[in-house]
């Protein structure tokens, strides 16, 4: 039986999550788009807003926080497949 890496997707997810909030964060201050999405977000990741500076730190945030997830998904999924 096949096991996930641990590592593995917890970076994966890490890097999809955290780049996709910075993308997020540009878009919505260069023009406006997913402005509420944003403000939400924020609302959960403290620093995360529309601007550079808080787009980075909502990147920061979202890789950790999906990182870790990803960690536990693959341990999960690890523990229940055997």
């Amino acid at each position: 039986m096949t096991k996930l890496n641990l590592k593995a997707l917890g970076l994966a997810l890490g890097i999809l999550w955290g780049a996709s909030l910075v993308i997020l964060g540009i878009a919505a201050r260069q023009t406006g788009y997913a402005a509420d999405m944003v403000s939400s977000i924020g609302s959960k990741y403290i620093g995360y807003s529309a601007s550079i500076k808080g787009s980075v730190i909502g990147g920061l945030w979202g890789f950790c926080d999906a990182g870790i997830g990803g960690v536990l998904i693959a341990w999960l999924y690890n523990k229940f497949s055997k």
